[in-house]
């Protein structure tokens, strides 16, 4: 349904400027934003798929990838539809470059009727995902406030793209994120995701050195464009000095979809290559994705170098965290947010639809 919105001004020749993202669209009665889901109607914002999903399941909370969010715990991913940046490679371009909403949304996911799913499921927590939960913002603000009046955790899978003057309220309704920085260049971004990288980077400085937001990184591949060497260097290194060294980062593989049907699908040893690289630039945490890699899905000591949490997908076969998150043989306190014992949910992947719990 539509729903009033927030974060637009109002020009002088009466457009409407929206000022959630960068992209700062203009619009005039009837159109619009990039993002598709904002429109001037009637002279106001409006959102037009509030309490509207493309879809729900039962997740492991590593299918975020989360990592050191407690590990094995289940959570309720939905998403709505739209985008505000324009990947030509993107996963999910079903939804996100979808242009017929009322063809992939259906009216059922009222912020009530998802907590009520979550908790009848089981699911610790809400992730906002599929699509950029920032072009939905206050539809997922309204969903995460319920949710943490019922005790359940709430994360954004996000690219970052969003205004200062919109972060605050956005990210203040999130216990965790995990935000895609699709590549190391402004190059990258303009050809190949239609925006800008220093955005998303002024969004990982707020995150990480002015709230409370756990933030895990996440970094897809791509052979030829964003694998060489010296980017993935030059991005370990902002990580590292810009952030913390203990801002987990995950690498992923790419396989050809969308407008990008041309590039062979990323090799695991690019990804195994990567992250032996973050990890010379003295990054505590960092992970592979997408792939077979037992050795890059364990999380271990940064002082001892003990394995702590072994994964297999994400199945934890191993958990030698203490209940205070400490590492077992010398003590040191592992960054994360850990329970003082992990769940059990493990490969598992639940499709539901709501009202059928």
């Amino acid at each position: 349904m539509n729903a009033p919105a927030r974060y637009y001004r109002r020009l002088p020749d009466g457009r409407l400027e929206c000022v959630l993202c960068p992209r700062r669209c203009k619009l005039r009665e009837g159109q619009h934003g990039a993002c598709l889901v904002r429109a001037n109607l009637g002279g106001k914002m409006v959102l037009t798929t509030y309490g509207r999903s493309s879809g729900f399941c039962i997740d492991p909370i590593e299918k975020k990838p989360l990592n050191h969010f407690y590990p094995g715990t289940a959570v309720l991913s939905f998403g709505t539809a739209g985008c505000n940046l324009a990947c030509k490679y993107c996963q999910n371009w079903s939804i996100s470059a979808a242009k017929e909403l009322d063809a992939t949304l259906d009216d059922a996911g009222t912020p009530e009727a998802i907590v009520a799913a979550a908790l009848a499921y089981g699911a610790q927590g809400l992730a906002f995902t599929y699509n950029d939960p920032i072009i939905f913002a206050e539809y997922a603000i309204d969903c995460a406030e319920l949710a943490r009046k019922h005790q359940l955790y709430t994360v954004a899978v996000t690219n970052g793209y969003i205004e200062p003057g919109a972060r605050e309220e956005f990210f203040g309704a999130m216990d965790a994120a995990n935000v895609d920085l699709k590549g190391f260049t402004e190059e990258f971004y303009f050809r190949y995701c239609g925006g800008k990288l220093q955005p998303v980077l002024d969004t990982l400085r707020y995150l990480v050195h002015q709230t409370d937001v756990w933030v895990e990184i996440t970094t897809l591949l791509i052979p030829g464009l964003n694998d060489s060497e010296s980017e993935i260097r030059a991005l370990s290194r902002w990580v590292r000095d810009e952030l913390k060294t203990t801002v987990p980062l995950h690498f992923t593989a790419f396989f050809p979809a969308f407008k990008m049907l041309d590039r062979p699908p990323t090799p695991p040893q690019t990804l195994v290559r990567a992250r032996a690289i973050a990890r010379e630039e003295g990054l505590a945490y960092v992970y592979t994705g997408n792939v077979r890699d037992r050795e890059g899905a364990t999380t271990y000591c940064p002082d001892c170098g003990t394995p702590l949490i072994k994964r297999d997908g994400y199945l934890i076969t191993r958990y030698a965290l203490t209940p205070e998150g400490h590492c077992p043989a010398c003590g040191r306190e592992i960054e994360g947010r850990f329970a003082a014992a992990p769940g059990h949910f493990g490969n598992r992947r639940i499709p539901i639809v709501l009202g059928a719990g």
